[in-house]
């Protein structure tokens, strides 16, 4: 063995190798031809040495490397945090702005009402309010603002602005969760964007912080919906301590105090507001601000122009008063924002047009819809006329101060020119005592009552006299008489009969002229053409049928699949409406095969009457619904839901009132509000 102080030669490729090579270069440099000689010992020293150099390094790499991952884990969970917060912002702003466009048309619906004095102040204060400066706005953001950040998040926001500044991407939403900001709505989504992080954030200061957003953001949601309270409170703190108001002001300002007074709100927001819908509406018959289109009598024509003008470009909805309701969210008024447009096109339309070839599509109403002279805003019930039985047959008179209910046996009169509770001035007992009364009608005189029901005869009743009494009766061959119209000369009566016939009367002589045969079922409606010579039936054999009064032959045959409770001709159209069992209204052109088919009921219609001057129609249903729709397209104007199936109905000659007999023992009065 050689000596242990005999030279070594380093392994080949080691560090010493190559530090003996650079040594013995230097040396041959120099001059000097002896060699750099290392041991064992000092190589293994130089490797360990090296080793724990590389191992020191490792750690810190190591150590960076955790650092790095832990700060990209912070910026993942705040971007989630700031995405869903964004999310439930954008839709708080939006809110916030649909918030102030129906504010504003509400302050002018009401300054028409106002004097001019003070008409002036309100359109200056608001004028004042729209100039917000920028110290007015940082001393609002200093004062409702959100809080601050806690000190060890600051350092990590300019972290993440400086990331931000460099073009940090907004990617879609990681792991495809859902936002909460637009599956709740604004305030909803923060609140639950709470709970759902605050277990992810490790922090206390950070979950703190959420939480304190969340707060403030449900803060601004309740303090928009207090700004209308707040802003009727001003408009009425405005007028004279003498000044009264109209019923119209007192309408919109008690409407806007009590948001949830009139069933059907706007879905999460609660502004009261029904929700967009179908054919480019919005909610004519439940929801916010009713009586928005009052407009004063005193205003001129331009004046209320601009203001109709201003309340459809806002998109707002036709209201009833209280005791209206919409199970249907389908009944809407033209002019939807187009901010909301998308979310109307995804309703189901409740009105089609239906061609020659069977085609369906559904319609466009057009602008002026439910606007203009003659179409009703809504209808107020003014007056319950407790019968005692099921009504199924209604008249007003003529005047207008006499309802007329048909029920089991009698006919009952009441006295409606006076408010109050009410009792019948009369009963007019006709028929059998267990037979229901199915149809009244009163000549334009108001001095003769004309009554059918479940019995072969017809009573012609005299009203002139003190006291009524019974002064004809027509008797057929048909168990039972379903409907009965009036010649516009109020000279001949026709009765649909259970068989099938439609039997003509001669009222002056009181006798039987002429049976129109065809339905092969019982007839079960009718009506006249205004110039008396058409006459229209509807039968439990799913026919309509148009017959020639001066031929005294059938014209025209209508086939459908179901069967035909009610119908009504158009005083001033070529337009039939018919209400089926299956639940649709369909309107016929008389002359042409297109027609439109309605879908609002949810039941069979059992009865439906045209307006006097043609614009509009009401249907009734076994879903209790009282429906009003324009003519022809049938476009929904409002709508009441009773208690109980609307069985008949019937219209003032003078438009101004609706009568309804419903399957709970009642009549209802309403005036129509235009």
């Amino acid at each position: 063995n050689p000596p242990s102080s005999a030279p070594l030669q380093p392994p080949p490729g080691s560090s010493a190798s190559v530090a003996a090579a650079a040594a013995a270069a230097a040396a041959a440099a120099s001059g000097s031809t002896q060699p750099l000689k290392l041991t064992y010992s000092e190589t293994l020293d130089r490797i360990k040495e090296e080793f724990q150099f590389l191992q020191t390094q490792y750690h810190s790499l190591k150590l960076e490397c955790e650092k790095l991952a832990t700060e990209k884990t912070e910026i993942q969970r705040h971007y989630v945090m700031y995405y869903e917060m964004s999310y439930g912002l954008n839709i708080e702003m939006h809110k916030q702005t649909e918030i102030a466009k129906r504010l504003n048309v509400i302050c002018a619906q009401l300054i028409p009402f106002l004097s001019q004095e003070h008409q002036q102040q309100v359109v200056q204060a608001m004028e004042r309010a729209k100039q917000v400066t920028m110290g007015e706005l940082n001393a609002s953001i200093g004062v409702r603002g959100l809080p601050p950040l806690p000190p060890t998040q600051q350092l990590q926001a300019q972290h993440l602005s400086q990331h931000a500044a460099h073009g940090l991407p907004m990617a879609p939403h990681p792991s495809g969760l859902p936002h909460p900001g637009l599956a709740l709505g604004g305030g909803s989504g923060l609140l639950a964007l709470s709970g759902a992080l605050g277990a992810q954030l490790a922090s206390k200061d950070e979950r703190a912080h959420l939480e304190a957003v969340a707060a403030a953001a449900a803060a601004e949601h309740h303090r928009g919906i207090t700004n209308k309270i707040i802003l009727t409170d001003r408009l009425t703190g405005l007028l004279t301590p003498g000044t009264e108001l109209t019923s119209a002001v007192k309408m919109v300002l008690y409407f806007n105090r009590n948001p949830l007074a009139v069933q059907g709100a706007y879905p999460p927001g609660a502004f009261g507001l029904p929700p967009p819908g179908v054919n480019g509406e919005l909610a004519g018959a439940a929801g916010y601000g009713a009586g928005l289109h009052l407009v004063s009598p005193q205003m001129n024509g331009s004046a209320a122009a601009a203001v109709a003008a201003a309340a459809a470009a806002a998109g707002y909805g036709r209201s009833p008063v209280v005791g209206y309701e919409s199970p249907h969210p389908h009944m809407r008024v033209p002019g939807l924002p187009a901010s909301l447009q998308s979310a109307a096109s995804g309703k189901p339309a409740y009105s089609f047009h239906v061609s020659a070839d069977g085609q369906m599509q559904p319609v466009p109403f057009p602008p002026d819809a439910l606007l203009g002279p003659g179409i009703p805003r809504h209808a107020r019930q003014i007056h319950t006329l407790s019968h005692g039985e099921v009504v199924c047959a209604v008249t007003i008179s003529a005047s207008t101060r006499h309802v007329y209910t048909g029920g089991k046996g009698c006919v009952k009169v009441w006295d409606i020119s006076q408010p109050g509770s009410k009792s019948p001035m009369a009963q007019l007992d006709c028929l059998n005592r267990d037979n229901y009364i199915r149809s009244c009608k009163l000549l334009p005189d108001g001095r003769t009552l004309i009554v059918g029901g479940e019995a072969s005869t017809l009573s012609i009743w005299d009203l002139a006299t003190p006291t009524p009494r019974i002064k004809a009766e027509l008797t057929s061959s048909a168990p039972a008489c379903y409907a009965l119209a009036i010649s516009p000369d109020n000279k001949v009566c026709f009765s649909c009969c259970s068989d099938g016939n439609i039997v003509v009367w001669d009222l002056h002589n009181q006798t039987l002229v002429r049976q129109f045969q065809g339905h092969t079922d019982g007839a079960s409606c009718i009506d006249i053409s205004n110039d008396g010579t058409k006459l229209w039936t509807g039968g439990l054999d799913n026919t309509v049928r148009c017959w020639d009064l001066r031929e005294g032959r059938q014209l025209q045959q209508h086939d459908f699949t179901s069967q035909i409770f009610s119908l009504g001709y158009c005083p001033t159209g070529e337009w039939l409406a018919v209400g089926m069992e299956s639940s649709n209204v369909e309107v016929l052109h008389v002359s042409k095969p297109d027609k439109y088919q309605l879908h609002l009921h949810e039941s069979c219609v059992l009865s439906l009457k045209f307006a006097y001057c043609g614009k509009w129609f009401v249907s009734t249903g076994k879903d209790n619904l009282l429906n009003a729709w324009r003519t022809p397209y049938g476009s929904s104007i409002f709508q009441s839901k009773e208690s109980s199936s609307v069985l008949s109905c019937d219209i003032s000659p003078d438009d101004q009132f609706i009568v309804t007999g419903s399957g709970d023992k009642k009549a209802t009065v309403y005036e129509v509000i235009y």
